[in-house]
């Protein structure tokens, strides 16, 4: 264990409206994919924590959904996520892109301007914009954020990312290691397992379809050469059941094909995928099932 005076540990919590690449990010500086990536709004439903481990440092960093005005019970749990990564941070990186103005929740605006945590203000998808757009944000965001760090990004072309980690090492507190040093995220196998999965299913399925289903792994067993695995789909109605399968089983597969492929890279193993689809009617909005799925 090394010496608390020559070790630096501290959380980083990322905060942002639906969209403006927290994940990308996340992922960017862990040098893997722990969190989801789609183009559709509210990808990240839970907190994930991402570990970068270094041998004087450890920088866990929390991946949280998108600031909405919640509809449902669900988003209520999303936005609790939130809130709890506000409280525990040493860092807050609020990320915006040149197009956003404020957060959609004007209290958690607030609470962010009275922070005691250290505050970085991140404008990605510089290379979406440009270079007169994104430094009338930059002047904008530190008209607003006095005391941020403020600083244009692109996660997804790695533009400034080494640097802001630098300096998110430089501002976290002398700490020992809150994690085992080999540990890169807080989730267990079984949840990368069911966000792969719904991942092919935000991608592949329109309307209110990906956001009415949940995914659970029933079977994760491993040996040495495959990880056989067993997950249901849950859906609200029997329509979307019908939807999700397609017809003669065939969406149902590709989903499945898909998703293994991803489990194979993840893993590094060959991967047996079992997929069935049950109805749950309203589960988002009943607080027994949504306790049981981790909200």
């Amino acid at each position: 264990m090394e010496k608390k005076n020559n070790h630096k540990s501290g959380f980083v919590s990322i905060i942002g409206n639906p969209n403006v690449g927290k994940s990308t990010f996340m992922n960017a500086l862990l040098g893997s994919d722990i969190s989801i990536v789609t183009s559709k709004a509210q990808t990240t439903r839970h907190r994930i924590l991402g570990i970068v481990n270094g041998q004087n440092f450890q920088v866990i960093f929390s991946d949280t959904p998108g600031v909405i005005k919640p509809s449902y019970e669900m988003q209520n749990s999303m936005m609790n996520f939130v809130k709890e990564a506000l409280k525990d941070a040493d860092i807050i990186i609020y990320m915006v892109t040149p197009q956003d103005e404020e957060l959609k929740d004007q209290k958690l605006l607030n609470r962010i301007k009275k922070t005691k945590s250290t505050l970085f203000v991140l404008i990605n998808k510089i290379d979406k914009s440009t270079q007169e757009l994104v430094e009338k944000k930059v002047n904008y965001w530190r008209s607003i954020f006095p005391t941020a760090k403020v600083y244009p990004i692109s996660a997804l072309n790695g533009f400034f990312i080494t640097e802001v980690f630098d300096l998110i090492i430089k501002y976290i507190p002398n700490s020992p290691a809150y994690f085992p040093k080999d540990q890169i995220t807080d989730k267990p196998e079984r949840f990368f397992v069911n966000e792969s999965i719904r991942k092919q299913i935000l991608q592949r399925y329109k309307n209110e379809i990906p956001y009415s289903v949940e995914v659970i792994t029933e079977e994760f067993k491993e040996s040495p050469k495959i990880i056989k695995i067993s997950s249901v789909i849950l859906v609200e109605r029997e329509t979307q059941k019908g939807i999700i399968i397609g017809h003669k089983g065939n969406a149902l597969k590709q989903v499945g094909i898909s998703a293994r492929k991803s489990l194979q890279n993840f893993f590094n193993k060959k991967i047996y995928l079992e997929l069935h689809v049950k109805v749950s009617k309203n589960w988002r909005s009943n607080n027994q099932q949504l306790k049981k799925f981790g909200y």
